[in-house]
């Protein structure tokens, strides 16, 4: 098929899945699409197991979708930007500190303890997984998706601290999470031991560098805005620099997520307030909104129809309980992730009781995930690695996403955590 004719069918899959959810399901948006494409799949599955219908065709098409290509050197650049466009720069100093100790140190923490985790288990159950690629499972495992969790939590009336902290957290952790996986693969493909100057280097680079020229791209944007009073332009102009602004932090080697999401607050905050008229403002946030909407749906689409890329007739009870135990590793590291941070915050700030088991249930895995764990090369490690993400992905989309607003109605109260 050709490539006009693959984001056709995903399109049309995509309106189906909608229509179906948003008549039958009345689900949350994302995971009614996932449920739904979900359960197109094993439906196809279970038809090719019965001799009903042939599934190679079908398999050979979703595994021509370069699904890693598509969202971490595309659709993620316009989601970034999208998310970090309506993001209150206030608020999110308000929570800066409470942020940035979770997607750097909360990151840091769930790698390690996941891969640490991860690796006795597949170790127990007589997997040849090396400690450095459980690492590598345990880096790309630990960005988090806010995409269905903010939903349920404005539904239910969370606080507004609460939404704050999981949404920075949410857009700078995808690029911290990618540092880390891109540093560990890296040490993991040469085989060379590493060293703590060059990583702490390249950490720096990425990191660093990419809130630099965000912060760059963002007040260019922004001066270019301010000059005229046109909204198809400032539309435009909005459009090239999450797509080029992304492509020029890619070709210079610096951290292209956090770029964007810089560029994005620099917009979304001086850029709306100063630089455009309530005409343009009020065009630029319904392009957004709309391509915020129609990229996550087909993202979440994408991640349903996967299964029919990953090769199930090898999955056996060992693959089964494996997978089980990396979904309950990821929950441990995630405590651990979310419980170091808040108390180390404790000196300073108080939180409602109940915000560490709710920031943990709320860590949603998403496409970032998925997106890096198909990005491996073809390696005897990329199996296991897959099955186990895509596990984890299925799980806190339906599982942790159908019971978040419960416990967020009832487990948060107005004392310390």
């Amino acid at each position: 098929m050709t490539a006009f004719q693959i984001t056709s069918s995903l399109l049309v899959i995509t309106a189906l899945a909608s229509y179906v959810n948003y008549r039958f399901l009345r689900l949350p948006t994302s995971i009614g699409l996932m449920v739904t494409a979900l359960l197109v799949s094993f439906g196809m599955v279970v038809l090719d197991r019965s001799g009903v219908i042939d599934l190679e065709h079908a398999g050979k098409i979703v595994e021509s979708v370069d699904f890693g290509e598509i969202l971490l050197h595309g659709m993620l650049a316009f989601l970034l930007f999208a998310g970090a466009l309506h993001v209150d720069l206030e608020a999110l100093r308000s929570e800066r500190l409470s942020i940035a100790l979770l997607a750097t140190l909360g990151v840091l923490i769930s790698t390690a303890v996941t891969g640490a985790l991860f690796w006795g288990a597949t170790g127990l159950l007589g997997f040849e997984l090396p400690f450095i690629y459980a690492l590598l499972f345990g880096a790309l495992i630990s960005p988090t998706d806010p995409i269905a969790v903010l939903s349920i939590m404005k539904r239910v009336g969370a606080p507004k601290s609460m939404e704050i902290t999981i949404t920075g957290e949410s857009l700078f952790n995808d690029g911290i999470g990618v540092v880390v996986f891109l540093t560990i693969l890296e040490v993991a493909i040469s085989g060379a031991p590493p060293q703590a100057g060059s990583v702490a280097a390249f950490l720096l680079k990425e990191a660093v560098g990419g809130a630099v020229v965000g912060l760059a791209m963002g007040w260019a944007a922004f001066r270019l805005l301010r000059s005229v009073d046109d909204y198809p332009v400032e539309v435009l102009l909005t459009l090239a620099l999450a797509a080029g602004g992304y492509t020029l932090a890619e070709a210079i080697h610096v951290s292209a997520p956090i770029a964007i999401v810089v560029a994005g607050l620099v917009i979304g905050n001086h850029g709306r307030a100063l630089a455009m008229s309530d005409k343009t403002r009020e065009h630029v946030d319904a392009f957004w909104e709309l391509i915020d909407e129609t990229l996550n749906a087909v993202l979440f689409v994408l991640i349903g129809l996967e299964v029919l890329a990953l090769h199930l007739e090898r999955v056996d009870a060992a693959t089964l309980v494996l997978a089980t135990a990396a979904v309950a590793a990821a929950l441990a590291a995630r405590l651990l992730g979310v419980a170091v941070p808040i108390g180390l915050m404790h000196f300073r700030q108080t939180f409602q009781r109940g915000t560490i088991l709710i920031l943990t249930w709320g860590g949603l895995r998403g496409g970032i995930s998925i997106a890096l764990a198909l990005s491996l090369p073809p390696l005897p490690e990329r199996e296991i690695i897959l099955n186990a993400t895509y596990a984890v992905v299925v799980f806190s989309v339906l599982v942790q996403g159908l019971t978040l607003g419960p416990l967020i109605a009832h487990g948060i109260r107005p004392a310390d955590a």
